[in-house]
């Protein structure tokens, strides 16, 4: 499969090659997760995606428990369908917790991590709570720059009680400060799986959404080793490609895979936007002349835009306006369209 290949199956499964009508539960689980670092980035990723999305429809979502905000792939906040987060949060779960238990350990930290998330569980559940509030209640010093080895401790108690955001952490806004937990078993109704079945279901929505993919790809993405992954391969009948440089390409059945001569319409991406990190070689979307542009060696990833399926450039709100930062000149037709479309997001952001 050629870049262009790849790059034409990536936006169709991404519903970046044409906006659809779907319900926003079913739209998350399409792409695969949301991510939620930047509050606005699940919307404006929504809005780019769905036809006539408004941002009280995910918020609704939310509310009634569909759609939920937790800390999962690669640890960082994502938004995903409150079914795909039963599947996904186990797996990652276990791998979540070993890497935190080795940064307690590290900071020489002394704490009963199994009793304080057992305490922590049942005051979330009692009713939500924010961090400072559960913090006190197990006795713990509030975290601040001055306390480095209270955040894994926190991060680890977070992990073994699977808390969730409740919808406050979720109103578009620049900040999250103020929002508040509760464990998944009370807001879900469940806690998520585990073991290889688990592992299997995520590759598969990998696949689905990003693919097709190597198991580096896969890897990146969830932020677990090949070695906790490569059960979950055996377990699935997967399609195989090679890629122009001979890489072994994984993929689900019966996933679309356009021609690479389908039009790609302008599109805006947030900041962080799942397409953009989905990948080891991200060269199918974003071209290594300007990966360093988009991705910063502090790891933020800026707001971009596409044409012709690829990343072009950069975009920023300013005063009510989207402005635009193209890497290089853009066709005159290109700019045309492109500028339609960022009055179209200007007047969402307002």
């Amino acid at each position: 499969m050629t870049r262009r290949e790849l790059n034409r199956a990536l936006l169709a499964r991404q519903l970046l090659l044409g906006r659809v009508r779907l319900p926003v539960a079913r739209a998350v689980e399409r792409v695969g997760a949301l991510q939620a670092q930047w509050p606005p980035a699940p919307y404006v990723a929504l809005w780019t995606r769905l036809d006539g999305f408004r941002s009280e429809q995910l918020m609704r979502a939310i509310e009634r428990r569909q759609v939920v905000k937790a800390t999962l792939m690669r640890m960082t906040l994502h938004h995903v369908s409150a079914r795909d987060y039963l599947a996904y949060a186990g797996a990652i779960r276990a791998a979540r917790v070993a890497s935190l238990e080795r940064r307690v350990e590290r900071t020489g930290a002394q704490a009963d991590i199994a009793a304080l998330a057992a305490e922590l569980s049942e005051h979330a559940s009692a009713e939500p709570r924010s961090r400072p509030e559960l913090l006190a209640l197990l006795g713990l010093p509030k975290l601040t720059i001055d306390n480095p080895p209270g955040w894994p401790v926190w991060h680890l108690l977070a992990a073994q009680a699977e808390l969730v955001h409740t919808p406050e952490a979720s109103v578009w806004r620049r900040h999250t400060a103020g929002g508040k937990f509760v464990p998944a078993q009370a807001w879900l109704g469940g806690r998520g799986a585990d073991g290889d079945a688990a592992a299997a279901y995520l590759v598969r929505r990998h696949l689905a959404a990003f693919g097709p993919g190597t198991r580096a790809d896969i890897a990146q993405w969830t932020g677990m080793t090949l070695g906790v992954l490569d059960p979950a391969f055996a377990r699935l009948s997967l399609r195989r490609f090679r890629d122009e440089r001979g890489r072994e390409l994984l993929d689900v059945p019966r996933a679309p895979l356009p021609e690479s001569s389908v039009p790609a319409p302008p599109r805006f991406l947030p900041q962080w936007d799942s397409t953009l990190l989905a990948h080891a070689d991200r060269s199918r979307i974003l071209p290594d002349e300007y990966r360093k542009l988009v991705i910063r060696r502090n790891g933020d990833v800026h707001s971009t835009f596409l044409v012709d399926g690829f990343v072009a450039g950069l975009w920023r709100l300013v005063e009510g306006r989207v402005e635009l930062e193209p890497f290089e000149p853009l066709p005159r037709r290109a700019r045309t369209e492109l500028e339609r479309e960022a009055k179209a997001l200007a007047a969402f952001h307002s």
